[in-house]
């Protein structure tokens, strides 16, 4: 099993950009984490950032037919972004919406996500470890495990 864990703007800046909202943790105390879950659950893992949208777009394209599912956390193109949902639709390959923080209480405008139409589950909220749980429901739905409701 193999899994693209797609990361996009300001989010190499973890740890500089507004702590009090996204912690301390940096992007590579990030990426150990997703490469530990993953070495633990058995997955091959592809991780990669961008703060640029065609670049995530042809990121999720290289997916197709090299991983088994993705796991994104779109960042500010959460809320923009019909490229990369249509990138999601077109790949077809199952996704996790992840969030670090949780953008149900944020601002008017976090409260809407173009890619969850694409996505079969959204974590939101948990900090860091909120990639360990999208990786678990990921592996779950590909394995043909029921998800939680409201996952």
């Amino acid at each position: 099993m193999k899994f693209l864990v797609l990361n996009g703007p300001n989010l190499n800046f973890l740890g500089i950009r507004e702590p009090e909202i996204y912690g301390k943790a940096t992007y590579g105390d990030l990426e150990k984490l997703v490469r530990q879950v993953c070495a633990e659950e058995d997955i091959e893992v592809r991780i990669a950032q961008s703060n640029h949208e065609g670049v995530l777009v042809d990121e999720i394209q290289s997916a197709y037919g090299d991983c088994d599912g993705i796991v994104i956390n779109p960042a500010a193109y959460t809320h923009t972004s019909v490229a990369l949902l249509d990138a999601l639709k077109a790949v077809g390959l199952p996704a996790v919406e992840v969030h670090i923080s949780d953008v149900s209480k944020r601002e008017d405008f976090r409260q809407i996500s173009y890619l969850r139409a694409a996505c079969i589950a959204t974590v939101a909220g948990e900090g860091l470890p909120g990639y360990a749980t999208a990786i678990g429901l990921l592996k779950k739905h590909i394995l043909g495990a029921s998800l939680p409701p409201n996952a």
